[in-house]
């Protein structure tokens, strides 16, 4: 999903910029609320596990350049299952970061834009969350069907933003290499809600993190 050097330049970078801010915000605004919901050190140690695994994903898992992006196995669902919004939000954010400036320098100009690419969608699989998950199931008990439908607002809302984004940098001309990419990305789709279901088992199996503060309340209650 990065959006690549040479794809959006000049001027039109400042939008990228405008966006994360704006996610950013929003962030923080989740941020208290989590404060609030289970404390600072938890959301602490949520958000550097959050951090930890974003950084493997992108660092350390396999990538494929495809189109206009590469395809990443981001598992940003599975990341709010565990943790909640706010510590994937910033788990997002802060392992994009690290992995820009330690190991992809030429990335930073984009962050902006990569950021939002990554936090919008997260927003729109918590809202979703609300709409399909009953009040009183815990994420544990999740049936494949609504994992499917919050990886699909996850992986779907990354397609959508990395087609922006490539229209908004380089017009029609763009339209083959977002076809590609979206079409390839669309197997991450087949992967995310089984790790979902087999990371939520492993997490019911071992009961023992309940209360813990290293993962979110809902996941047991």
């Amino acid at each position: 999903m990065h959006i690549e050097e040479g794809v959006v330049n000049g001027a039109k970078l400042i939008l990228g910029y405008a966006t994360a801010a704006t996610a950013g915000l929003y962030s923080l605004k989740l941020a208290v609320d989590a404060v609030r919901a289970q404390g600072a050190a938890s959301l602490a140690a949520r958000a550097g596990l959050a951090t930890a695994a974003t950084f493997v994903f992108f660092q350390v898992l396999p990538t494929w350049p495809v189109g206009v992006s590469e395809v990443h196995l981001i598992l940003g669902s599975t990341l709010f299952l565990l943790f909640g919004a706010a510590p994937a939000a910033i788990g997002l954010a802060m392992g994009l970061l690290i992995q820009g400036l330690f190991f992809a320098p030429f990335d930073l100009p984009q962050y902006g834009m990569n950021v939002t690419t990554l936090l919008v969608p997260l927003f729109a699989v918590a809202a979703l969350a609300r709409r399909v998950i009953a009040p009183g199931t815990a994420y544990v008990d999740l049936r494949y069907g609504q994992a499917l439908a919050l990886s699909a607002a996850y992986q779907g809302g990354i397609v959508a933003w990395v087609a922006f984004w490539a229209f908004y940098g380089q017009g029609v001309e763009a339209t083959a290499g977002i076809l590609s990419f979206g079409a390839a990305y669309m197997l991450v789709l087949t992967v995310e809600p089984l790790v979902d279901l087999a990371v939520l088992a492993g997490a019911k199996a071992a009961r023992g993190l309940r209360g813990s503060g290293l993962v979110t309340q809902r996941l047991y209650a």
